[in-house]
């Protein structure tokens, strides 16, 4: 089903498709690919929504920057000092997180408006990145299908072509509270990642290599509560995949919720979104961003980012929903 769900200060219109299966009620918006809301049961079968939103358009409108639930390209994370080299030729991009670029830009993937088809139990959002886009090179045709697999596992496949070489990293920004939306920290969660590796940061929170996360604060190989103070990738044992593999997982012991998150993709990011503001506050969603490194088109050791002509780009992650007595 989809609907109205606002329009632009330009008047374009944004709709909101509601995916439901298997006693999960999912909606996804037009407007950046977001993903509104998640209602998922809790261990009494009680329907909560777990996932930071707005009911409106101009409440996205008003808080862009967090990149509450949306797609987010062209490219997902941070690239240093807002450049990269490819092919002989360095690109300029827009450093609307100075001194680098974030997130694909000032305007990136999470602030425009899809086409939207429907599939079978989901929906595909499509667009055209036309070549320069926020300094990107190459035409890119790109799509993002949102789906609920039959026991109401959310399903993001990432798609896109390129007429001319470029760099294409894509993720889903959702942040969960697994308590439910506006309960308040989401810092008591317990968390399960399967990473022995991870990239330290500088003070820019540019990578600055790899380092084991053995006898660290970043070893989350066993399942630990989650607390705060992370905005970091790490470097999943599985490497990259054909197929989504599962690589981590978040609970919540109040009200037995589970999400499990399963990807084709090398890194996850970890963030405890510690500077949250209003309506939320500090803590009060976790995102787990299924992507490449941070700043791989200026780290040739890094997984490559680079898509070129003739080539396919695909990515799906995988979130599932489950509960603990």
């Amino acid at each position: 089903m989809n609907e109205l769900f606002g329009t632009l200060s330009d008047g374009t219109p944004v709709h909101r498709w509601t995916l439901e299966r298997a006693g999960v009620r999912v909606r996804v918006l037009t407007y950046g690919g977001i993903v509104q809301s998640a209602e998922v049961p809790d261990r009494d079968g009680q329907l909560t929504d777990v996932v930071l939103g707005f009911p409106d358009v101009g409440g996205y409108l008003a808080h862009p920057e967090p990149y509450f639930g949306a797609l987010v390209g062209r490219y997902a994370n941070r690239i240093a000092g807002g450049t990269f080299p490819l092919d002989g030729r360095t690109y300029e991009l827009a450093r609307n997180n100075a001194p680098n670029s974030l997130h694909g830009g000032t305007h990136g993937f999470d602030k425009r408006v899809w086409d939207a088809e429907p599939v079978e139990h989901g929906v595909r959002l499509s667009r055209v990145s036309p070549d320069g886009e926020e300094g990107f090179p190459g035409r890119l045709e790109v799509s993002g299908t949102y789906t609920l697999d039959a026991d109401g596992a959310l399903r993001i496949a990432y798609e896109a072509v390129t007429d001319a070489p470029t760099v294409v990293n894509l993720t889903n920004h959702t942040y969960w509270n697994l308590s439910g939306a506006g309960s308040g920290s989401a810092g008591g969660h317990a968390l399960r990642i399967d990473a022995s590796r991870y990239t330290p940061v500088d003070a820019d929170l540019i990578p600055t290599g790899v380092e084991p996360v053995a006898d660290s604060r970043f070893d989350f190989r066993m399942e630990r509560k989650v607390g705060a103070g992370y905005d970091h990738n790490f470097v999943l044992d599985k490497g990259r995949t054909a197929d989504a593999v599962e690589v981590a997982e978040l609970y919540d012991p109040a009200s037995g919720r589970v999400v499990t998150v399963a990807t084709t993709e090398p890194g996850l990011q970890l963030y405890t979104a510690d500077h949250l503001g209003e309506p939320f506050g500090p803590g009060h969603g976790i995102a787990l961003e299924t992507q490449h490194f941070p700043d791989s088109p200026n780290r040739p050791e890094f997984p490559s980012t680079e898509l070129r002509p003739g080539g396919a780009y695909r990515s799906e992650t995988v979130y599932g929903f489950g509960v603990r007595e």
